[in-house]
């Protein structure tokens, strides 16, 4: 079964199962114990508000910002083949996202609410932030559709890793190896990357969604398959809410399908309003506070906008990758003495290195290998890397100056 595509319900048809297309009406139906079996499908929405960017948004989504980093294509830092040739990128962004950093939302807290009172049914999230499962949502509960930060693996023997030492290592900015020995194999966490197989967990419980008796999708855009074709699954006549800033999907085709278009915790709140679980939802989710007082019950840092901390995110993350990648002072005095040493003994005139003043390129097979090997030259390959050094330096062509290794 596949996404739908179908045009908005005319507003004439009514609905099969709700008494009207309304927030009122979904409470009404839940009140009266018709919501036994409740399916959440959730997406990056619902962590948006915590400060954790979205991945597609056009000017402030993740894909969008890490294009200031010095990446072949955005989606390279969750590439497979990309990690095994350069992990740093993909652990820099960990460093920054790795669960501890962030609140649950006031969504995150609408879940566990529905668990804690016996209705959830299953939460599928394409979320890898972990914030539900901080939340307090139990992990049998929740399908996490993309992996997340929860377990780690070696990407080689698939021998499992420790969370502490993950944690650990991120922290410290360190790329984690497998512990196996005679492994050694580049260790990630359960996020899956473009290239994997997404987890067996979901496509067990991916036709849950026809048992369920109400569906909420929050927060997602619906253009990723499969986890995009979820709604589809639910039976003619169950009602499906959708609390999102648009239309996506197929959702408000049906007869019974309700949409709340806006922000999602405003629309959460909303739907507890209706339903007289405004003290419980607020309970819950002020216990996710780890600094207390909040400020206003917005729980957005020192009030600033999501904007201010996306810039200082991604300003944060182009500065390590730069720290990561550069060449050291040492390294360019050396290139620049051996560069010194060639012109004097086979300069004929003062005019023979007209360039030499200018910063040197470094040839891109030297950097090449320097990064995959992460050593320092043997007297060979400096050898070799003079003569190089010496063309570019007498090319009519002016260097671009001391460049970091290409990604």
């Amino acid at each position: 079964m596949g996404q739908e595509q179908s045009s908005p319900i005319n507003d004439s048809t009514p609905p099969q199962t709700l008494k009207e297309r309304s927030v009122d009406s979904v409470a009404t139906y839940i009140r009266e114990g018709h919501a036994k079996k409740i399916v959440v499908m959730a997406g990056a929405g619902i962590s948006t508000s915590a400060g954790i960017p979205d991945f597609r948004s056009p000017d402030t989504g993740l894909y969008a910002n890490l294009a200031r980093l010095d990446l072949p294509y955005p989606e390279a830092v969750f590439d497979i083949s990309f990690f095994r040739n350069n992990p740093l990128p993909f652990y820099t962004l960990a460093h920054e996202m790795y669960p501890g950093k962030y609140r649950p939302t006031v969504s995150h807290s609408f879940v566990r609410l529905l668990s804690d009172k016996g209705l959830l049914l299953k939460l599928f999230t394409q979320n890898i932030d972990c914030l539900d499962r901080e939340a307090g949502v139990p992990e049998d509960k929740i399908v996490e559709a993309h992996g997340s930060f929860a377990h780690n693996h070696c990407i080689e023997c698939k021998s499992s890793f420790s969370d502490d030492i993950m944690r650990q290592a991120v922290s410290k900015r360190d790329i984690p190896h497998c512990l196996t020995p005679q492994c050694n194999g580049l260790v990630k966490p359960d996020i899956v990357f473009f290239g994997e197989q997404l987890p067996e967990e979901f496509h067990r419980n991916r036709s849950l969604p026809s048992c369920a008796d109400l569906c909420i999708v929050i927060g997602t855009s619906l253009t990723v398959l499969p986890f995009a074709s979820l709604p589809g699954f639910c039976s003619e006549g169950v009602p499906r809410v959708l609390i999102n800033l648009e239309r996506v999907g197929g959702l408000g085709s049906r007869p019974d399908d309700v949409l709340l278009l806006g922000d999602c915790d405003a629309g959460v709140r909303r739907l507890a309003a209706a339903l007289g679980w405004e003290k419980d939802l607020e309970a819950l989710w002020e216990g996710t506070n780890q600094e207390k007082p909040t400020t206003g019950g917005d729980h957005r840092v020192a009030q600033r906008d999501n904007d201010e901390l996306l810039d200082d995110q991604i300003t944060n993350l182009t500065r390590e990758v730069d720290q990561s990648l550069k060449i050291s002072d040492d390294h360019t005095a050396r290139l620049r003495q051996q560069l010194a040493l060639i012109e004097e003994e086979s300069k004929p005139s003062n005019e023979a290195f007209p360039l030499l003043e200018k910063p040197i390129t470094r040839d891109n097979s030297e950097a090449e290998a320097l990064t995959a090997t992460g050593k320092r030259q043997t007297s060979e390959e400096s050898s070799q890397f003079s003569s190089a050094a010496k063309r570019d330096v007498s090319s009519t062509t002016a260097p671009n100056g001391l460049e970091k290794p290409p990604l």
